[in-house]
């Protein structure tokens, strides 16, 4: 056999067998290659995915976990009952779900509200409005101190003025200065006393010297200041006991069953009465059936046919009067 073709034979052999383990080693690292890149794809793809649905359940976590003390203070104040920011008990007390649904709820007067306050701010108004302070009970009994009203005013009248000033039973509900200010009006109007030109009232400034007091005072005071005996009349009348004119309190509220008109009007009877009084008039009766009661008769005794009326002059300047009660 030829030398050259046994060699080339031979020479084939060992130069190939390398060539072919050579090429199953790359297509080996391809496929490895392959599958790496395929593998990394997958992983990206799901880790993409992984991504795209993060925010969203992300989204609803801060949404359901209002409770978390971060998410309770990005959610801003939410109002209870009791006047407390809404997400400060789930943030201190770690209440966990239960809190959103009070927070988020809105409603007020929940279970959760502090000291189990319920929704009543809207009734707690409403009872000190003027319509609720008008029915509310008048005390019956006080300390029998009293409170000066310090409010003062312009002469009223043509006559020698008298001053005055108002002083209330501590505890009654009234207001001195608001007290003041309503008998001032009722010293002032036409029809009152300073009708007549010998007559005149100021309401005097605190510390500054009266010639006569008006005194609101509970039922009770009101007996012991006028030494009421009389069984039909204790806790129900006024009186002017020296130069203190006496308001009880329970007829300043309430006004009295025997007069037909309005509390204030009523008022305006009691301090025309007692007033009177302090200026030297006398008790007069009912001048005849369906006319106006005089303002010096005892109208809460009853009105023995005439119609109730707090005033001593009519708008013409009429003096209403009545017989003298001897």
């Amino acid at each position: 056999m030829p030398a050259g073709h046994t060699t080339g034979r031979s020479s084939s052999r060992s130069t190939g067998a390398p060539a072919t383990r050579a090429g199953r080693r790359a297509a080996e690292r391809r496929k490895r290659l392959r599958r790496t890149v395929m593998g990394s794809a997958a992983l990206v793809a799901l880790m993409g995915t992984a991504y795209a649905l993060a925010p969203a359940s992300g989204t609803k976590a801060v949404a359901d976990g209002r409770s978390a003390p971060e998410s309770g203070a990005e959610a801003g104040p939410s109002p209870t009952a009791g006047g407390v920011v809404g997400g400060a008990p789930s943030a201190q007390g770690g209440q966990g779900p239960t809190a959103p649904s009070a927070a988020t709820s809105g409603t007020p007067g929940s279970a959760s509200s502090p000291a189990g306050t319920p929704s009543g701010g809207a009734s707690a108004s409403a009872s000190s409005s003027p319509s609720a302070s008008a029915s509310a009970p008048v005390p019956t009994t006080g300390p029998g101190t009293f409170g000066a009203s310090s409010a003062s005013g312009q002469p009223q009248g043509k006559g020698p003025v008298r001053r005055w000033r108002v002083e209330v039973e501590e505890g009654s509900g009234v207001d001195p200065d608001t007290a003041a200010r309503s008998v001032e009006a009722i010293l002032g109007d036409e029809r009152g006393w300073i009708k007549d030109p010998a007559y005149g009232f100021q309401l005097a400034g605190a510390g500054q010297p009266v010639d006569f007091t008006v005194k609101i005072a509970t039922p009770t005071t009101t007996d012991r200041l006028c030494e009421v005996v009389t069984p039909e009349l204790k806790g129900e009348t006024n009186c002017r006991a020296g130069h203190t004119v006496v308001v009880n309190l329970k007829r300043w509220q309430k006004g009295s069953p025997q007069f037909s008109g309005p509390v204030e009007e009523y008022r305006a009877l009691i301090v025309n009465h007692e007033v009177g009084h302090e200026i030297g008039r006398e008790h007069e009766t009912c001048p005849g059936p369906g006319q106006p009661a005089p303002a010096m008769m005892q109208q809460i005794k009853g009105l023995l046919g005439c119609t109730a009326n707090a005033w001593p002059f009519d708008r013409k300047g009429t003096y209403l009067s009545g017989p003298r009660v001897l």
